[in-house]
């Protein structure tokens, strides 16, 4: 008989969180009911998100392989439901300059070419599955914050142009006014061609209805609480049944009891991103600002500021910061963004904020996501760390983890060298969170006084 390992996380019962994403989804939530007994599949998919999604799809519909999903709560309740909906390029922390001092130019190239095709992927998946996902825009855009950036930024352009052979546009403040795109704290843009905007939840929604009409089985408020090996199966405990699976794939990111595996514990920072939405904006509130573009942007901060202009003329604006989901803590970041709002944006000081919401993101010690094996248990999978901006690397990791699964040469080939090694533990992992506080303060004297 199954008996619950008892002092590990089991699922909410009511796990809906209270964003403009749940309350504007066009899809509805798919039929995930929770496991129940004991049962069996060739693969076992922990987590409920863009890689989870992803990986279970590319499975069934790709290689016909009997795949289930274990989710804590309902596919897309975490990240992957609450993300600010930027399909771009952007999974790693490290620079493309620091990328090639480590890893070579001929790897972070590969890496390079892995982030244009995971947009790629996004926009194929929505049109061959018909997914109810509206897309807007065509690339992003960073903002410079200072003026002492503008040069940073026109050094990158010529960077990416000339090592990486990836073309962007430098506006200057007139051209920026000129496409809608003004501020008293912008002085320039840099504008890459890749990326959309879309609406995450439906998304991952619509991943999960094309993951199960394909033949993959989701299991909805499953969390997994206790893990064991058993000759050659592994057998995953839930609150209600067990799952006995040849294969893991480990997709959680920040979520990730990494308890669970020893080889997974200390092995991501968990970092809060936050975001705000306001009330519908009238056409004359955003002429007064000088905003009435479309297109994704973000500043030029370390500790970076997202936004864009919403389909029905609300207004996005995310941010990076906190450590703890406490409600005061909640509280007081409420107050901070709004406050970050109202400074780049000061025609809409009086405008409502409908919607404020926030949730975890997955950091890496070396600041790149991760898609692989176990060293020691090739059966162990995982794809993970996408350093808040996961739509398109999650999904296109999803699919690369489900090639691995498979033994595709073709998918061990396309891997970049920097992605397929483990991810390494944080020295004193206990101490994740005090090296998260010391680093947001560094951010945020390099972002204000440098």
């Amino acid at each position: 008989m199954f008996i619950p390992t008892p002092n590990l996380p089991i699922a909410p019962a009511h796990p809906s969180i209270p964003s403009y994403w749940a309350a504007s989804a066009r899809q509805p939530e798919p039929p995930c009911p929770p496991l129940t007994g004991e049962q069996s599949c060739e693969v076992a998919v922990i987590g409920g998100g863009y890689t989870g999604l992803s990986a279970a799809l590319h499975l069934a519909r790709d290689h016909g392989v009997e795949a289930r999903i274990l989710e804590a709560a309902v596919p897309g309740w975490g990240a992957s439901g609450r993300n600010g909906g930027f399909c771009c390029m952007g999974a790693a922390k490290l620079s493309y300059p620091g990328m090639i001092r480590r890893h070579g130019l001929d790897d972070t190239r590969r890496y390079l070419a892995s982030q244009q095709a995971a947009v790629a992927l996004v926009r194929d998946t929505i049109q061959r599955e018909g997914l109810q996902v509206q897309t807007v825009g065509e690339g992003e855009i960073t903002l410079a914050h200072r003026p002492n950036r503008v040069a940073m930024l026109a050094d990158e352009q010529r960077f990416l142009a000339e090592r990486l052979g990836l073309d962007s546009t430098l506006l200057d403040r007139e051209a920026l006014v000129a496409r809608g795109m003004a501020g008293p704290a912008f002085h320039a843009g840099l504008h890459n061609p890749v990326g959309f905007g879309l609406h995450p939840l439906d998304y991952a929604r619509g991943l999960a209805m094309a993951a199960d009409h394909h033949g993959a089985r989701l299991h909805g408020r499953s969390p997994v609480i206790h893990w064991a090996r058993e000759g050659n199966r592994h057998r995953l405990h839930t609150p209600h049944g067990c799952l006995l699976a040849h294969r893991v794939i480990v997709a959680c990111n920040g979520y990730f009891p990494e308890s669970l595996h020893p080889r997974l514990h200390g092995r991501v920072l968990s970092a809060l991103s936050n975001i705000l939405v306001t009330r519908p904006l009238t056409g004359a509130e955003r002429e007064a600002q000088g905003w009435t573009s479309r297109q994704m942007a973000f500043d030029s901060r370390d500790l970076l500021h997202y936004f864009r202009l919403l389909p029905d003329n609300r207004f996005l604006f995310g941010g990076r910061g906190g450590i703890s989901a406490s409600a005061g803590a909640q509280r007081r970041m409420r107050r901070y963004l709004l406050k970050a709002f109202h400074r780049l944006f000061p025609a809409w000081q009086a405008v409502a904020v409908e919607y404020f919401w926030n949730g975890y993101v997955a950091l890496a010690r070396d600041l790149v996501p991760h898609v692989g094996r176990a060293p020691d248990d090739t059966t162990v999978l995982h794809a993970l760390a996408y350093h808040g901006n996961g739509v398109a690397m999650a999904s296109w990791s999803g699919r690369a983890v489900a090639g691995l699964v498979v033994g595709n040469p073709d998918v061990e080939r396309a891997l970049p060298a920097l992605v397929r090694r483990p991810p390494p533990r944080f020295p004193l992992p206990g101490l994740r969170n005090m090296y998260l506080r010391a680093a947001y303060l560094g951010f945020w004297l390099h972002d204000e006084w440098l």
